[in-house]
């Protein structure tokens, strides 16, 4: 699914149960991580968090269904784009428009896996 059609899809859902339901689903549709990715822990996340990437692809890796659909939207959002077009995206105000109701918790991970992505 790609972000725009996260985006498009989330406008629809009543509240927001709803749409942390759908964001767990998506954690089913992650990717295998390839054997040859380079894999990296982020810190700074309350669960235990992993981007990989090989070459212009980023693969992600959670222990919980809702990081899992966390990651599968910055997947979606920067996966195909080269390092200087995610560099160049405000992955912030991309994610914070979704309107999703995360606790403290999942927004300081949230804000880890940006500062990843931009410090790539």
């Amino acid at each position: 699914m790609t972000f725009d059609e996260i985006k498009k899809y989330l406008t629809v859902l009543d509240g927001p149960v709803e749409k942390l339901e759908f964001i767990m689903d998506l954690g089913n549709t992650l990717q295998p991580v390839p054997s040859n990715a380079k894999c990296y822990e982020v810190a700074g996340c309350a669960s235990f968090v992993q981007i990989c990437q090989s070459e212009d692809r980023f693969y992600a890796k959670a222990d919980s269904a809702l990081v899992r659909g966390i990651m599968a939207v910055f997947i979606a959002m920067v996966d195909g784009k080269s390092v200087q077009q995610i560099k160049e995206m405000n992955l912030a105000d991309e994610f914070g428009a979704l309107n999703l109701q995360l606790g403290a918790g999942r927004t300081n991970g949230v804000n880890s896996v940006i500062r990843f992505f931009e410090n790539l």
